[in-house]
């Protein structure tokens, strides 16, 4: 189906490759995260645009050639399936969605594989659940298998596993599981490619509204300007991506949002060159090991427990502390040993999480006690610095 292009485009890039290779100076691009959302490859009956997704690999490719490492996040099962199948009357609309991912993501991946093995590209599957996050030894197994993946010349292709993924086990979009795996891998850089060129400081329709380039921690928030509403397939909107974005961007990771509708523009952002984008400038700061893993798993917790301001004070000083069990006045939620909670102060401020060393039964009962054991040992905790006097519960 795709043979007769895939030669004409593959005699075309190998030659931009050796006739305008790409700069590999910019160390923010050597390891990078491609997330590539619904409505950028379906088309508006619900089946995969296989023009888009070829005009993707290639640009893909562009970079495998040049020794990038990608790892692509790519949406699309459900909206792939959809077309598909017509499920029954008595097929509620969960059970519906999980059919429509059973079949589309094989339509999904039998379309990647067969493209990029075209450019002598070995493209490998991996299907995440937030489970996959919130254990630490689930997360080290997830990480160990894409850097094999990496290691051996297998380009990563993720995707949520719509197929069990229900409710309170479902990511906001991949928006967020591109975020997450971008931190996981120690990646230098994010592309969200949406259908939209990036964050207007407006309508885009109205007259004088411009596209917003550059968004920088002394930036003003830009969600202001984000409409709520969603488009086509996706779960997400852009209102997810700009949270995900401000995020990553704050623990040293450059995000760019970009309309993947357009052709190489992958390759033209790699490149430096002057296309539309909305870029979240990374900062200094990097996070590394348990911290890393901690700092993006607030959407985890199972729990929380409320501090004194004793705790409080201790948790936001300049010297390294565990809170210890005499800190907290009460628990909300139940949790397990080693899930993660988190710590809030008696004015609903969230200050921070870890991963905890008791139940919630167990800290009731201990609930202001001296215990030699930490109920969040120093090493298995964050604070969260910028939003400790503004983020409610």
């Amino acid at each position: 189906m795709f043979t007769n292009s895939v030669n004409f485009a593959t005699n075309i890039i190998i030659s931009g490759i050796n006739n305008n290779k790409l700069k590999n100076d910019k160390p923010e691009f050597s390891r990078i995260t491609i997330k590539v959302g619904s409505n950028v490859i379906t088309q508006s009956d619900g089946s995969l645009n296989d023009g888009r997704i070829l005009r993707i690999v290639e640009d893909v490719a562009v970079l495998n050639k040049q020794g990038f490492e990608v790892i692509l996040i790519s949406s699309g099962a459900v909206a792939a399936g959809r077309g598909e199948v017509h499920p029954s009357k008595k097929t509620n609309i969960i059970a519906a969605k999980q059919v429509w991912a059973a079949i589309g993501q094989v339509k999904l991946m039998s379309s990647y594989q067969f493209l990029f093995g075209k450019y002598g590209i070995q493209a490998g599957q991996l299907l995440a659940t937030k489970e996959s996050f919130r254990d630490r030894r689930h997360y080290l197994n997830m990480k160990n298998c894409i850097s094999a993946m990496l290691e051996n010349h297998v380009l990563p292709i993720v995707n949520e596993n719509d197929t069990i993924s229900i409710n309170e086990l479902m990511f906001t979009d991949n928006d967020e599981l591109s975020g997450l795996i971008s931190s996981m891998m120690d990646c230098q850089s994010l592309i969200i490619l949406s259908n939209v060129d990036g964050i207007y400081n407006g309508d885009p329709g109205l007259p004088g509204t411009e596209l917003i380039t550059r968004i920088d921690k002394d930036s003003e928030n830009p969600e202001k300007y984000i409409s709520s509403v969603k488009s086509g397939f996706g779960r997400g909107g852009m209102s997810t991506k700009c949270s995900v974005a401000r995020k990553l961007a704050t623990h040293g990771i450059d995000v760019f949002i970009a309309n993947g509708t357009r052709d190489a523009i992958i390759s033209d952002i790699v490149r430096g060159k002057p296309v539309p984008y909305t870029h979240f400038v990374a900062e200094s700061k990097r996070e590394t090991g348990v911290k890393k893993w901690l700092s993006h798993s607030d959407t985890f917790a199972k729990g929380a427990v409320i501090i004194n301001s004793g705790a409080r004070e201790a948790l936001l000083g300049d010297k390294a502390t565990s809170l210890l069990m005499i800190g907290i006045t009460s628990v909300k939620g139940v949790f397990k040993s080693g899930d993660i909670v988190r710590i809030v102060d008696v004015d609903g401020h969230n200050i921070g999480l870890g991963k905890c060393q008791f139940d919630s039964k167990k800290t009731e009962q201990n609930i202001g006690k001296k215990l030699n054991k930490p109920f969040i040992h120093y090493d298995y905790l964050v604070i969260n610095e910028k939003n400790k006097y503004n983020v409610q519960v």
